[in-house]
């Protein structure tokens, strides 16, 4: 099949189709907000470090100077001279290094919406084909794309001209200074200049950026069709966790029915409820719930219990809470032991054989 008339797209994409995407790494990428992060990072640090890089600079070329007319030749003195220049420098610059790093991880991670593009290092084969690489080169995304670069240009550019012109007005270059002067001017020249380049990036990011996102939006927006075809497999997982909800069910009703040979007592309302208990003395800390229906089901609990000689009891409002609050496996709640330490009293005394009988039956169950 053809690829589909980016026409035809006309509904947003689903959270489905969304992360997806971003699985494939395909969500919006800006350079300029990478190379904003990194700049904004970089001259934070220089903010902080810049003086104690100064002095440590200053001590290290102080001290080489010094050492200077001592200092002999050689390969070995040339080698240690360098060390320690990079040394130096290495320290200094450490900050600034780190930060910038970290600054390009957080660009990466806020663009990607901190989600990890596992299958992003895939190759694909179609970005492999000459032609549609040559396609792409004449495509709407390649001359905005451009566009952006050359509004990148005019920025620096700007920002350029700006700070020359502010610097021109210095005192510097129309009056004597001391020479203590030229480093403060250095330090707040490059500082002037480095913000108003980020601020001037900063637009171009925010532009890049919304326009990424537009496009990134509009490559993954779906037809009708397709919307359909996620909505029907989704309705179908539905299906099948409803399936394996009623498998469930019919097991556990299974179990409790065959449980109801065992109980002690079934509490009815007497049509639409039945409560099936059990109780067994120095192993029960409460009467146990073996099963519980309503309707039909407890008609099918009824004359199971009728079949086996289980005791039946109607009452009401206690067979009501009892299928309310009561749990299958599980003892019935401390409000209902009075009620229902009545009940069995009742069986107790009125069915003596059956309890006589039902040790041997629970024991046959359980072997």
């Amino acid at each position: 099949m053809g690829e589909i008339d980016q026409d035809q797209k006309t509904e947003q994409p689903t959270e489905k189709r969304l992360h997806e995407a971003e699985e494939r790494g395909q969500f919006a990428k800006s350079p300029e907000l990478m190379v904003l992060f990194t700049l904004a990072a970089a001259l934070g640090a220089l903010a902080f470090v810049l003086p104690t890089i100064a002095r440590d600079l200053a001590e290290y070329a102080t001290n080489i100077f010094t050492a200077f007319p001592g200092i002999t030749l050689t390969n070995d003195t040339a080698l240690a001279q360098l060390q320690g220049v990079l040394r130096v420098y290495g320290q200094a610059f450490l900050p600034v290094l780190v930060a910038t790093t970290g600054a390009a991880l957080l660009a990466g991670s806020v663009q990607s919406g901190f989600q990890i593009a596992s299958k992003s290092v895939n190759v694909k084969p179609e970005n492999l084909n000459p032609v549609a690489g040559f396609t792409r080169l004449f495509s709407k995304s390649t001359l905005v794309r451009g566009g952006l670069d050359l509004l990148k240009l005019a920025a620096i550019g700007a920002v350029l001209v700006a700070g020359a012109r502010t610097l021109l007005q210095d005192p510097l270059f129309t009056a004597p200074v001391e020479a203590a002067y030229l480093g403060q001017f250095l330090h707040q020249a490059s500082l002037a200049f480095l913000t108003r380049l980020l601020f001037a990036l900063g637009i171009v990011a925010a532009l890049s950026f919304a326009w990424e996102k537009y496009k990134t939006n509009r490559e993954l927006m779906m037809t009708r069709q397709e919307v359909t075809d996620e909505r029907k497999n989704s309705e179908g997982d539905a299906h099948m966790k409803a399936a394996m909800r009623r498998l469930a069910r019919r097991m556990l009703q299974k179990q409790m029915l065959a449980a109801v040979p065992t109980a002690d007592v079934v509490v009815t309302n007497p049509t639409h409820y039945a409560v099936a208990l059990k109780y067994e003395r120095g192993r029960d800390q409460a009467p146990v719930v073996l099963a519980k229906g309503e309707n039909r089901f407890a008609l099918r609990i009824r004359e199971l219990a009728a079949a086996h000689g289980v005791p039946t009891v109607e009452n009401r409002p206690v067979a009501r809470l009892l299928y309310s609050v009561g749990r299958v496996g599980e003892g019935i709640p401390p409000e209902l032991y009075q009620a229902v330490a009545e009940i069995l009293a009742f069986v107790y005394r009125a069915h003596r054989y059956y309890f006589h009988q039902l040790p041997a039956r629970r024991w046959g169950a359980e072997a």
